[in-house]
Protein backbone atom coordinates (compact mmCIF):
# COMPACT_ATOMS: atom_id res chain seq x y z
CA UNK A 1 0.00 0.00 0.00
CA UNK A 2 1.15 3.27 -0.94
CA UNK A 3 0.74 6.15 1.13
CA UNK A 4 0.90 9.77 -0.19
CA UNK A 5 2.96 12.62 1.60
CA UNK A 6 1.69 16.02 2.06
CA UNK A 7 4.13 18.66 1.56
CA UNK A 8 3.36 22.29 3.29
CA UNK A 9 5.45 24.95 2.10
CA UNK A 10 5.63 27.28 4.94
CA UNK A 11 6.46 30.03 2.77
CA UNK A 12 3.23 30.29 1.46
CA UNK A 13 1.42 30.49 4.61
CA UNK A 14 0.33 34.41 4.36
CA UNK A 15 0.35 34.64 0.74
CA UNK A 16 -3.39 34.92 0.39
CA UNK A 17 -3.77 37.12 3.72
CA UNK A 18 -1.16 39.76 1.59
CA UNK A 19 -2.71 39.59 -1.49
CA UNK A 20 -5.91 40.50 0.22
CA UNK A 21 -4.08 43.54 1.69
CA UNK A 22 -2.57 45.20 -1.24
CA UNK A 23 -5.66 44.73 -3.46
CA UNK A 24 -8.21 45.81 -0.69
CA UNK A 25 -6.00 48.68 -0.14
CA UNK A 26 -5.95 49.52 -3.44
CA UNK A 27 -10.07 49.22 -3.99
CA UNK A 28 -11.03 50.86 -1.03
CA UNK A 29 -8.59 54.05 -2.20
CA UNK A 30 -10.35 53.63 -5.63
CA UNK A 31 -14.10 53.86 -4.10
CA UNK A 32 -13.10 56.62 -1.88
CA UNK A 33 -12.32 58.64 -4.90
CA UNK A 34 -15.07 57.82 -6.83
CA UNK A 35 -17.39 58.40 -3.51
CA UNK A 36 -15.48 61.69 -3.78
CA UNK A 37 -15.98 62.67 -7.46
CA UNK A 38 -19.83 62.19 -6.86
CA UNK A 39 -19.68 64.79 -4.13
CA UNK A 40 -18.11 67.31 -6.07
CA UNK A 41 -20.90 66.36 -8.99
CA UNK A 42 -23.35 67.24 -6.49
CA UNK A 43 -21.98 70.62 -5.57
CA UNK A 44 -21.65 70.89 -9.18
CA UNK A 45 -25.20 70.34 -9.95
CA UNK A 46 -26.50 72.32 -6.93
CA UNK A 47 -24.58 75.64 -8.28
CA UNK A 48 -25.76 74.90 -11.70
CA UNK A 49 -29.04 75.39 -11.07
CA UNK A 50 -28.75 78.14 -8.22
CA UNK A 51 -27.13 80.05 -11.12
CA UNK A 52 -30.20 79.28 -13.00
CA UNK A 53 -32.46 80.31 -10.93
CA UNK A 54 -30.11 83.75 -10.04
CA UNK A 55 -30.28 84.38 -14.02
CA UNK A 56 -34.13 83.84 -14.49
CA UNK A 57 -35.07 86.31 -11.13
CA UNK A 58 -32.78 88.80 -13.40
CA UNK A 59 -33.87 88.40 -16.75
CA UNK A 60 -36.82 90.04 -14.68
CA UNK A 61 -35.30 92.59 -12.59
CA UNK A 62 -31.50 92.99 -14.02
CA UNK A 63 -30.69 95.85 -11.27
CA UNK A 64 -31.12 94.13 -8.45
CA UNK A 65 -28.21 92.59 -7.46
CA UNK A 66 -28.94 92.20 -4.17
CA UNK A 67 -31.95 89.82 -4.56
CA UNK A 68 -30.48 88.14 -7.71
CA UNK A 69 -27.77 87.06 -5.17
CA UNK A 70 -30.10 86.09 -2.39
CA UNK A 71 -32.57 83.96 -4.83
CA UNK A 72 -28.96 82.30 -6.05
CA UNK A 73 -28.38 81.72 -2.01
CA UNK A 74 -31.67 80.10 -1.49
CA UNK A 75 -32.01 78.41 -4.64
CA UNK A 76 -32.24 74.72 -2.70
CA UNK A 77 -33.80 76.49 0.35
CA UNK A 78 -31.92 75.66 3.44
CA UNK A 79 -29.95 73.20 1.31
CA UNK A 80 -26.19 73.32 0.72
CA UNK A 81 -25.87 76.21 -1.47
CA UNK A 82 -27.11 78.32 1.62
CA UNK A 83 -24.98 76.73 3.68
CA UNK A 84 -21.99 77.87 1.30
CA UNK A 85 -22.55 81.36 1.11
CA UNK A 86 -23.43 81.69 4.59
CA UNK A 87 -20.21 80.26 4.93
CA UNK A 88 -18.82 82.85 2.74
CA UNK A 89 -17.34 79.84 0.64
CA UNK A 90 -19.89 80.64 -2.37
CA UNK A 91 -19.11 83.50 -5.00
CA UNK A 92 -21.80 85.06 -7.06
CA UNK A 93 -21.02 87.56 -9.84
CA UNK A 94 -23.52 88.92 -11.63
CA UNK A 95 -22.48 90.20 -15.46
CA UNK A 96 -24.15 92.34 -18.44
CA UNK A 97 -23.85 92.29 -22.12
CA UNK A 98 -25.22 95.78 -22.96
CA UNK A 99 -27.16 98.36 -21.16
CA UNK A 100 -29.61 96.71 -18.20
CA UNK A 101 -32.73 96.66 -20.96
CA UNK A 102 -34.54 94.26 -22.70
CA UNK A 103 -32.97 92.11 -25.26
CA UNK A 104 -29.56 92.21 -23.90
CA UNK A 105 -27.86 89.25 -22.02
CA UNK A 106 -27.35 88.73 -18.27
CA UNK A 107 -24.82 86.55 -16.78
CA UNK A 108 -24.77 84.58 -13.53
CA UNK A 109 -21.78 82.90 -12.91
CA UNK A 110 -21.30 80.66 -9.31
CA UNK A 111 -18.04 79.58 -8.04
CA UNK A 112 -16.82 77.72 -5.05
CA UNK A 113 -13.40 76.53 -4.23
CA UNK A 114 -13.62 72.19 -3.73
CA UNK A 115 -10.96 70.67 -1.34
CA UNK A 116 -9.54 67.51 -1.75
CA UNK A 117 -8.18 67.96 2.07
CA UNK A 118 -10.49 64.88 3.39
CA UNK A 119 -9.68 62.87 0.42
CA UNK A 120 -7.49 60.01 1.81
CA UNK A 121 -5.42 60.20 -1.18
CA UNK A 122 -5.43 63.95 -1.67
CA UNK A 123 -1.93 64.84 -0.97
CA UNK A 124 -0.74 62.48 -3.66
CA UNK A 125 -3.33 64.06 -6.12
CA UNK A 126 -2.11 67.77 -5.59
CA UNK A 127 1.57 67.19 -6.81
CA UNK A 128 -0.49 66.27 -10.61
CA UNK A 129 -3.07 68.87 -10.71
CA UNK A 130 -1.31 71.89 -8.63
CA UNK A 131 -3.17 72.42 -5.58
CA UNK A 132 -5.18 70.71 -3.21
CA UNK A 133 -8.25 72.81 -4.52
CA UNK A 134 -10.54 72.42 -7.42
CA UNK A 135 -12.51 75.23 -8.55
CA UNK A 136 -16.31 74.56 -9.68
CA UNK A 137 -17.47 77.42 -11.59
CA UNK A 138 -21.34 77.27 -12.90
CA UNK A 139 -22.21 80.20 -15.18
CA UNK A 140 -25.97 81.16 -16.53
CA UNK A 141 -26.56 82.99 -19.03
CA UNK A 142 -30.85 84.44 -19.82
CA UNK A 143 -31.53 87.60 -21.56
CA UNK A 144 -33.31 90.61 -19.92
CA UNK A 145 -37.07 90.66 -20.47
CA UNK A 146 -37.96 93.91 -18.78
CA UNK A 147 -37.36 96.77 -18.73
CA UNK A 148 -37.92 97.88 -22.35
CA UNK A 149 -34.66 100.58 -23.23
CA UNK A 150 -34.88 103.92 -24.03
Amino acid sequence: MKTKKRIHLSTEKGQSLVELALSLTFILILLAGVVYFGIGLFYYIAMRDAAQEGALYGSMNPDDVGEIESRVANASGDGLIQILHTAGDLDVAVTYSGAHCEGNGITVTVSHDYSLDWLPIGSFISPFIGSNVIELRAVATDTILTPTCP
